[in-house]
């Protein structure tokens, strides 16, 4: 099957980057499970703030807004962050970095009133930041997609990929043929660059766990923000009429199907409860996703140096949704040779070549 671009990962990266390349060029979507967006993608957050990440992260971030917003993609959500009297140092970095006003501890146990408040000493709080629907953002970059006449092929698990003059040559239950070849497959992109034959980044994937809660109490969550503790050490967000919970875990992993480590899971959970005051109850379901990252923890989009016509679309960490609308953009600037929107120090921190240095 001959195509101008084949992209490898059915994620939000893959997809997303497919769209806007489908505009100018034949596309073909390889995706290895049964159906799209089924690892990180289909394990993610969905929350957009423009202050969360490196600043290559938040100039994406922002240069996204205008597509979530008219695409109508976001709801109103909120982000607080809580400390204990003894966190106070590490408080106000997470304050300043994310761009939170400090409000008193009695005005986030109005927005959260499960907060403990004998045990909430600082919060702060910053009400631009948005739940992303994800999965209508995600079929509507496939309906995209096959409106330009380019295809998801599903259950095609890459075996064996071989480049000579006329292009790469990808065995993936079938046998497709194209000029470029974008490497969107996630926790598995080191890997594809190895079987392509091209020097891999050092993208590394991290596990992170997750559990869904009973609304705690039974109060209506629909209207609380996200919570977080200081340094990131675990996270609440309210989910369809329950709560999610994630020890916000960091630990190095493989690429395969995820799931969720009991003991760590156990241990956020317990972080969690020393700041509320209704206790934690069984949670309804438990799962994990890998997060994976560049060493230097920003995403890695445009032409590999060494293999100009193999295009890396990688490292998305946990950033993947909000950032796609323009790290999709940038993307096809790059592989179509348009001068791109974003500017060239954004640019140059996103690029493969910062990592082969």
């Amino acid at each position: 099957m001959n195509s101008d671009i084949i992209v490898i990962g059915g994620g939000i990266a893959g997809l997303s980057a497919a769209a806007r390349l489908s505009a100018d060029a034949r596309v073909t979507v390889l995706e290895m499970e049964s159906v799209t967006g089924y690892h990180t993608s289909g394990r993610s957050a969905a929350l957009i703030e423009e202050n969360y990440g490196a600043l290559s992260v938040q100039a994406l971030n922002r240069a996204s807004m205008a597509h979530f917003q008219e695409g109508g993609y976001l709801s109103q959500r909120g982000l607080m962050i809580i400390a204990e009297a003894g966190e106070k140092d590490a408080f106000l970095a997470d304050a300043d970095h994310m761009g939170v006003d400090q409000i008193s501890p009695r005005e986030a146990c109005e927005m959260v009133p499960i907060l403990d408040a004998d045990k909430v000493a600082f919060a702060g709080y910053h009400a631009d930041a948005f739940d992303i629907d994800t999965d209508r953002l995600m079929q509507d970059f496939i309906r995209t997609l096959r409106a330009n006449g380019g295809q998801v092929i599903t259950d095609a698990v890459v075996t064996n990929i071989q480049r000579d003059a006329g292009g790469w040559h990808v065995q993936a239950g079938g046998d497709y043929h194209a000029g470029t070849l974008v490497n969107a497959a996630g926790a598995w992109a080191d890997l594809i660059a190895g079987i392509a034959g091209v020097a891999p980044l050092g993208i590394t994937p991290y596990r992170r766990s997750m559990a869904r809660i009973a609304s705690p109490g039974g109060h209506d969550v629909s209207k609380w923000p996200m919570f977080f503790g200081v340094n990131e050490s675990w996270y609440a967000k309210p989910d369809a009429g329950a709560l999610l919970i994630s020890p916000a875990e960091e630990e190095v992993s493989h690429p395969h199907d995820a799931f969720a480590d009991d003991m760590t899971l156990a241990e956020g959970l317990d972080r969690y409860q020393q700041m509320v005051a209704v206790p934690v109850t069984r949670p309804i379901a438990t799962w994990a996703g890998l997060r994976s990252f560049a060493p230097d923890r920003t995403l890695v989009l445009g032409r590999d140096h060494e293999v100009p016509d193999f295009v890396w679309c990688a490292g998305q960490g946990g950033y993947g949704f909000q950032t796609s609308p323009a790290a999709s953009a940038l993307v096809a600037d790059l592989v179509m040779g348009r001068k791109p929107v974003l500017d060239s120090k954004t640019i140059a921190a996103l690029t493969p070549d910062r990592l082969r240095n």
